[in-house]
């Protein structure tokens, strides 16, 4: 009864954040390009969230192993409602690159740790677990920017940044409240940690294969929140209401893959799923840039539909992969990789939009999406991969 409270718990309180993430993630490129008047600059938002997110997840990971995790979730959400009250006063895109700075350090828990935490309280359908607390995420996501879009009329200045700390603040509350700590886990010990075991994962072909995979799909994600809205605003015409339906449509693909690929993964092998959705995020984005109007959602549906099945199953695949006293550690790994990837991604195809043209880059990534799916079938045959 108190683990399935404490999944309750972490499932609300991701949806309260994620709602408000969702009232403002549209909001927070226009306010940028409205300043600065560069989609280019609109890529560094997705950039300063990484600097922070990357930064802290391995050190994150590895201290929620040796003294637990409450109080670093607990500590995310209280970062994250400051980050929100810096966006209800900035007047200047410094104040908003910090802020975006402050909400990557509060998000870093919140993605890889609980995740984690989860692992050990369903150790027998981990990536259910996962798919589902994922999928929380993302409806909350889906939610916030369909409200944003059905109340933006009536927002008079910044308020949807202030519900967003607010709703933070409450996620802190419930954490605070209703987790706790399970008591069969077992802590790394102090000093090591287990790092020889760690480092000699680490090591397996299969394992950089996979990590390999994470970075491009933190690129793929961190360009699909910044500069594709810009690309379908600037190639395909699309207004600001159009974005907002873009984020709706992006959001629920991800949510609902994550449902049913926790599932399918846990019955059918984590390595089977992560190359579906490798093959799905690819051929969605070869496909959208020849379309145009409503013709384009279905295929960035389909390749937002793919890179959630590859998140959930790959997050599966290093949890399975690792004990009790390293769940953190390996979370942590995950964000860290794909931090790299949401940080780098977005600049080079910001890069692409302005010069070779958007298409270019979103076919390239297609591309590389398809490689990585050959390697990693390629270790699976040789019986490398799980």
């Amino acid at each position: 009864m108190e683990n399935q409270r404490c999944i309750i718990a972490l499932n609300i309180a991701v949806f309260l954040i994620m709602f408000g993430v969702g009232l403002i993630v549209s909001l927070l490129p226009q306010k940028i390009f409205t300043l600065t008047g560069s989609f280019k600059t609109v890529g560094w938002l997705a950039s300063f969230f990484a600097v922070s997110f990357v930064l802290l997840q391995f050190p994150i990971g590895r201290l929620s192993d040796r003294y637990g995790f409450k109080r670093f979730l607990a500590g995310g959400y209280l970062i994250c409602s400051l980050s929100g009250l810096l966006y209800w006063f900035s007047q200047s895109q410094e104040t908003v690159f910090f802020g975006r700075m402050l909400q990557g350090a509060g998000e870093a828990p919140l993605w890889a740790l609980a995740p984690a935490l989860l692992c050990t309280l369903r150790p027998e359908s981990k990536g259910k677990a996962i798919g589902v607390y994922n999928a929380s995420l993302h409806l909350g996501l889906t939610l916030g920017s369909g409200f944003g879009i059905v109340i933006s009329s009536r927002w008079l200045h910044n308020e949807p940044f202030l519900l967003f700390a607010v709703l933070c603040a409450l996620g802190a509350v419930l954490i605070i409240a209703f987790v706790q700590e399970p008591e069969s886990r077992t802590l790394a010990p102090e000093g090591e940690m287990d790092s020889a075991e760690f480092l000699l994962l680490l090591k397996k072909p299969a394992t950089l294969a996979v990590f390999g995979g994470i970075i491009l799909y933190g690129a793929g994600y961190g360009s699909f929140l910044t500069v594709l809205p810009g690309f379908l605003m600037e190639y395909k015409g699309f207004s600001q209401a159009g974005v907002g339906w873009f984020f709706m449509f992006f959001y629920a693909a991800i949510s609902l893959s994550q449902i049913v690929a926790g599932q399918a993964s846990d019955r059918c092998g984590s390595g089977k799923i992560m190359l579906c959705g490798l093959a799905a995020a690819a051929a969605g984005l070869v496909i959208f840039p020849a379309k145009s109007g409503w013709m384009v959602y279905p295929w960035l549906f389909l390749a937002s539909w793919g890179l959630g099945m590859f998140c959930v199953s790959s997050l599966a695949w290093l949890n399975n992969s690792v004990g009790d006293s390293l769940k953190g550690t390996a979370s942590g790994a995950f964000y860290l990789f794909w931090g790299l990837g949401y940080f780098g991604g977005p600049i080079i195809l910001g890069a692409c939009l302005g010069s070779a043209g958007g298409p270019a880059g979103f076919r390239i990534l297609a591309g590389l999406y398809l490689v990585q799916a050959m390697l990693q079938g390629g270790i699976q045959l040789r019986g490398g991969n799980r």
